[in-house]
């Protein structure tokens, strides 16, 4: 029903910028009701929500990440973005993006979608 592909991860040196771009294809109603949003994972440790978007714009982050990254949706090409700056080691993991129903819980929801992409790597270097 949904289809998200991630791109624009790669190699960064702290302090560093990547912009994540996740294509979205789905019928027009889910992109125009559902939350997009993204979370990261690293090996042996829980996803982590990281930004979430509404249909209306509306934005939410986790603290990790408040201030360095940005959420936007281009709605005219289905495309979800997170641009990332300030980037720390830290920061290191399989970023993936992630569509739910609702966006009640915010951020906070997005790890738990049944709908993401593949995932695409960032790493940063110290």
């Amino acid at each position: 029903q949904v289809q998200l592909v991630e791109s624009g991860g790669g190699s960064v040196q702290a302090g560093g910028s990547l912009r994540l771009s996740c294509s979205v294809y789905t019928y027009a109603y889910i992109y125009d009701t559902y939350c997009l949003g993204w979370f990261r994972q690293t090996p042996g440790k829980e996803r982590e929500g990281l930004a979430s978007i509404d249909s209306y714009g509306s934005t939410s982050y986790a603290d990790s990440v408040k201030g360095r990254f940005t959420i936007s949706r281009d709605n005219a090409k289905n495309t979800l973005f997170l641009q990332m700056n300030s980037l720390k080691p830290e920061d290191t993991a399989m970023y993936y993006c992630a569509a739910v129903a609702y966006c009640s819980g915010g951020y906070r929801s997005v790890p738990s979608s049944n709908y993401r992409g593949q995932g695409t790597q960032v790493t940063v270097s110290s």
